[in-house]
């Protein structure tokens, strides 16, 4: 007469079975969106922006909490002069992650384009802060930037 397994073991087995489903999932889904980055990133350095964009919609399509994938959709977006869609993706990571002082510096930089100095220098300042905590280098840059803007308009 043959064993049957008790019940715990078997439900052992199938939440084993589960967790090692799941990590492979998330593998997969982790190398198909690096893949679509990586693409996008050499697109964006062939200035190939038509392309790159589209890399980076896969990505925040598998993604969608991808800020830092947002940040370069935004400059792809500008480089096409698609400035209302650049802006509002920075505006969106803002949103999202207000501590991100990239997307400050990058509404900035569009801000500046625009001839928008005084909406510029505000976002200048709020990314100089925020890069002051973790990367006191940056936060100089945008200093003496800064110091350049306000003396062209003295």
């Amino acid at each position: 007469m043959l064993d049957t397994p008790p019940v715990i073991d078997i439900f052992a087995i199938l939440v084993v079975i589960a967790s090692i489903l799941l990590l492979i999932y998330f593998a997969v889904k982790t190398l198909i969106t690096s893949n679509y980055f990586q693409k996008g990133i050499n697109l964006y350095q062939q200035k190939d922006y038509a392309g790159a964009e589209a890399e980076f919609r896969k990505v925040i399509a598998i993604n969608s909490t991808n800020d830092v994938v947002r940040l370069f959709l935004g400059d792809v977006l500008y480089q096409q002069d698609r400035i209302a869609e650049a802006t509002e993706l920075f505006q969106e990571v803002m949103r999202r992650s207000p501590k991100n002082p990239e997307a400050y510096l990058r509404l900035a930089n569009v801000l500046m384009q625009q001839n928008q100095p005084e909406a510029a220098k505000t976002n200048l300042q709020t990314a100089q802060k925020l890069f002051q905590k973790r990367q006191p280098e940056k936060a100089q840059k945008v200093a003496q930037l800064l110091a350049k803007i306000n003396a062209k308009s003295a």
